[in-house]
This record gives C-alpha cells, structure tokens and sequence, in this order.
C-alpha cells in the first residue's frame, strides 16, 4: 500500500534529479565521463597511469585560469589578456631567479606583475570607460611585448639557486598526482565558497546580471570590476609559474592563444557571455572536457591543427545552447 510519505518521497527525487540534469554542468561533465571511457575502449594509451598523469596537469592549468575568467565573464567582461600575463609572469620569475633571486621573492614579483596587468585593465575599463574588448586586446599585445623586452626575446632555462625548487613545484607530483592539481583544488574550493558566500562574491553576479541596479543598491562597481580584472590576472599568473617550473625554460610564445581554451572552457562549464551566471564548477569541468578532447585528437593520430578548430567550435555551440536555454527559461 502506497503512503503519502511514499509518493512525497519519490516527488523530492524527481525534483532532485531534474535540478541535477537541469544544470549545465552535469551535461558537460556527463560528456567528459564518456569521452574517457570512448578513449578508454578506441585506444591503448588514454588509460595509462603516464597519459592520465598529462591529462590531469594539463587541464589543471587551463582550469585554472577559467576560474578567473568565469567571474570576468559573469561580470558581463571579457579577458582577452590572460595568455599574455601568462607569459610575463613566467618571463619576471624567470629573469628574477636566473639573476640569484630566491623563489618565494621572485614569486611574489612575479604575481604582482600579473596583479598590475589585471589593475590596468580593471581601470581602464571602470573609469576610463572603454570596452573590454579592447582594452584587454590590447594588453594581448602590451603585456607579451614587455616580455620580450625582459627577456630580450631569448629563451630562459637556468633558474639560480632555486633551480630544482621551481622545477618541483610546477612540474613535480605528490601522491602520485601533479602538483598543479593541487593548486586548481585550493582555488576552486576557496573561489567557490567566495562566490556562494561573500559580498565580493555577489557583488560579482549582481553587476553581470544587471549593472544599473547594483548602481543603485549601492555596489561600488568600479572598484569591484577592477578587483574582478585583477583576480583573472591573479590565476593567470599562478600558471605562468606553475608552468615555468613544468617547462623548465621559458620561450615568448608561451600562453599563446591560450585565452580560447580558457574561453571556451568558462563558456562551456555554464558561464554566460551577457554576465550574471557562472560556476567555479562549471569553469573545471569544462576545462577537463577541452583537454579531454584535445588529447583524444592527438591518441587518434588527428593533426593538432584542428585544435583551433574544435576549441572555436565549441565556443559558437556552447553560446548557441546557452542562448536557447535562456529563450525557453
């Protein structure tokens, strides 16, 4: 005999299944899942402990940098210069310690050069007023010129003192996983209990979904849309060293084109271009999926050329199913 506890029961797991599946990141992720086992079954080497080691490191970093860009594009910006601050925080460390600084000195340079690319682009955009689109177009160009000139456009690979220190901590592992997987872990934790809890964190969404009115509630926008910039640069120049320690030299075309991937995986995890929605979540997952993919191209034997290709894809689709989401909602 059926109980009215019963039917409550099974009423409160159809609404938990269809809030679950009603999220976008459940779809990506469920997508990730069976990329991973198609890879598994089409090839013998997706599952090795050797390729799923590169795997995890490498969307590790795209990761990363998607976290900052997801509260960018939930502000209703774009960042277009974070592969460029990538590589002009790898160019201060590295000019830095090859010169006989310590790295925990030179780190702590290093993020505040990425800091200062994040605070112009912040008040160029707040108080000057322009577009984001080019004021961060034109930090693409600015922030990997002034890399150039640090490094006199040759290669680095000699860190000092601290040589094997910056190699460990970017390229090394710990139990068995590669540390900057811990770092994407320490941030996605801490930004997604900053996003659900904080005023910095709702003030975030407020201005993305409605800039006026968080205006007229009161919300410091300016300054809080520079301290959005800022934290995009802030992730971006977490990679620039973690990836400086895993390369062990860096060259001026480190970063390149890497703000579609960290585009695409922000869009792709459930952030949305017209701002006020986005997930540190959402920005991991889709990361995972990007680099996912991108390995399978090459398990396949498929020329790495249409990586562009399928990142620029991904990007129109995401936005097109994001746009008929919103139409229907």
């Amino acid at each position: 005999m059926t109980t009215i506890d019963d039917v409550i029961g099974r009423s409160e797991h159809r609404n938990l299944l269809s809030r679950i599946t009603g999220l976008p990141v459940f779809w990506v992720f469920l997508a990730a899942v069976l990329a991973c086992l198609s890879l598994t079954l089409l090839t013998d080497t997706f599952a090795t402990s050797r390729n799923l080691f590169n795997v995890t490191r490498n969307f590790a970093f795209v990761a990363i940098i998607a976290i900052g860009m997801t509260a960018v594009i939930a502000s209703g910006g774009i960042d277009l210069s974070v592969g460029s601050t990538v590589v002009l925080t790898a160019m201060v460390i590295s000019v830095l310690m090859s010169g006989g600084m310590s790295f925990a000195f030179a780190a702590a340079l290093a993020i505040c050069a990425a800091l200062a690319v994040g605070f112009v682009n912040g008040i160029l955009i707040a108080y000057v007023g322009m577009p984001p689109f080019v004021v961060t177009l034109g930090m693409l160009s600015a922030a990997r010129s002034l890399a150039m000139v640090l490094s006199n456009n040759k290669m680095i690979w000699e860190f000092g003192p601290d040589h094997q220190l910056l190699l460990w901590i970017g390229g090394g592992s710990t139990f068995g996983l590669p540390h900057p997987l811990f770092a994407l872990l320490a941030l996605g934790i801490v930004t997604s209990l900053v996003f659900r809890w904080t005023r910095w964190g709702q003030y975030v969404f407020a201005i993305g979904g409605n800039e006026q009115a968080a205006t007229l509630t009161g919300i410091a926008v300016k300054r809080q849309k520079v301290t959005i910039y800022m934290f995009s640069a802030f992730t971006a120049g977490i990679v620039g060293i973690l990836m400086t320690g895993w390369l062990g030299s860096v060259t001026t075309n480190l970063g390149q084109s890497m703000e579609l991937a960290v585009i695409a995986a922000a869009v792709i995890g459930g952030a949305n271009l017209a701002g006020g929605e986005g997930t540190a979540l959402g920005a991991v997952v889709g990361a995972l999926l990007i680099e996912v993919i991108r390995n399978s191209l090459i398990l396949l034997g498929i020329s790495t050329f249409w990586q562009g290709m399928f990142i620029g894809t991904f990007i129109i689709v995401a936005v097109a199913f994001d746009r008929l989401r919103s139409q229907r909602a």
